[in-house]
């Protein structure tokens, strides 16, 4: 049911009343008094006796349909669109302006409806990225290796350094499948404990330093700033944001990782990763924490991204009760502001 009726069209005069009974208490006891008065009027007007009751009937009935109109009309059309809904069509809504509980029931299937055509486009997405994902490294392993064992070329440090990028790239993107599935199906319980967060990013800034060609790491970090939070997860949200600025960021310009007590909220810590990059444009900050969002698409791909890690990021923030946002760094590129609350536990 692709063309769904407007709202006047199903209403219905009884439309206003806000109770389903009612609606029936007023169609049955209009039905017995239209029968009454056309049985009485059928007498005065000397009707045929067996005539009498098939006009009042008959006029009732017409009655009936006039009033209910509207009161019945939603159910028809949830049923076929739950018919249509079984073979994978899922925009099919229903318009009612009742409000009893038919038109109450019809939100809430509207909403439901909503809410699984959702999930399926969010579904075809899913595997239509992932199997491009895993085509791109695949393909390229197959024609290096190919390569090898046909003898058109000799193993060497350059084609084997490019089936172990791509082997990575494959294992990263796995591992962080993996790990959204687990945060979005609510199975990665929280281990909170008090954090120093300068140690934290002292030991994410020493992880980071282990990549060649990648731009140097500066931590500014009050050394007795502590928050209450799951230390492996924060660990990942910073590794995370730090690796995606120096995917970005120029190899001469530092990315820096901050934090203070938000000025704001004495409650809330505020964590900044800023890089001087290109920055994202300010009609896509929203857009980066969706999944496989890229906002160079081309420039993503080279540099081995997978589109997923301001996902997951973006999950465990919100699972500490905090959130984050993009925005811009100045004097140029971006700056990832993370606001957690100092206890989230």
């Amino acid at each position: 049911m692709n063309d769904t009726r407007r709202a006047s069209e199903v209403s219905g005069p009884l439309a206003g009343i806000p109770s389903l009974k009612v609606k029936f208490s007023i169609v049955i006891v209009a039905a017995v008094v239209m029968t009454f008065l056309l049985t009485w009027l059928g007498f005065g007007l000397d009707w045929p006796f067996l005539l009498r009751p098939v006009i009042a009937v008959g006029l009732a009935l017409v009655m009936v349909q006039v009033l209910a109109r509207g009161a019945t009309s939603p159910l028809r059309d949830m049923m076929t669109a739950t018919e249509a809904m079984s073979n994978g069509d899922y925009s099919a809504r229903v318009e009612t302006a009742s409000r009893d509980e038919v038109g109450s029931l019809a939100t809430a299937f509207n909403a439901m409806a909503a809410q699984l055509d959702t999930v399926e486009r969010q579904r075809r997405d899913l595997v239509a990225n992932v199997s491009h994902e895993l085509r791109t490294p695949i393909a390229a392993l197959q024609v290096n290796l190919e390569n090898l064992v046909d003898g058109v070329t000799e193993p060497d440090d350059e084609s084997l350094g490019v089936m172990l990028r791509q082997t990575e790239r494959l294992g990263r993107l796995v591992s962080q499948l993996l790990s959204l599935a687990r945060l979005e199906a609510g199975a990665v319980p929280l281990d909170v404990a008090p954090v120093s967060l300068n140690q934290l990013t002292n030991r994410v800034r020493e992880e980071a330093l282990l990549a060649n060609d990648a731009p140097p790491v500066v931590v500014e970090m009050p050394t007795d700033l502590t928050i209450t939070a799951d230390a492996e997860r924060l660990h990942q949200v910073l590794a995370n944001l730090v690796d995606n600025a120096r995917r970005f960021s120029p190899i001469d310009r530092p990315v820096t990782i901050s934090g203070a007590i938000a000025p704001d909220d004495a409650s809330t810590v505020e964590l900044r990763v800023c890089d001087e990059g290109p920055g994202i444009p300010a009609d896509q900050r929203r857009q980066v924490f969706e999944r496989f969002h890229r906002v160079d698409e081309h420039r993503s791909q080279a540099k081995g991204g997978t589109g997923l890690g301001l996902a997951i990021v973006k999950w465990i923030v919100e699972l500490h009760g905090g959130t984050i946002e993009a925005t811009e760094n100045q004097p140029s590129g971006c700056a990832m502001v993370v606001r957690l609350p100092q206890d989230a536990g």
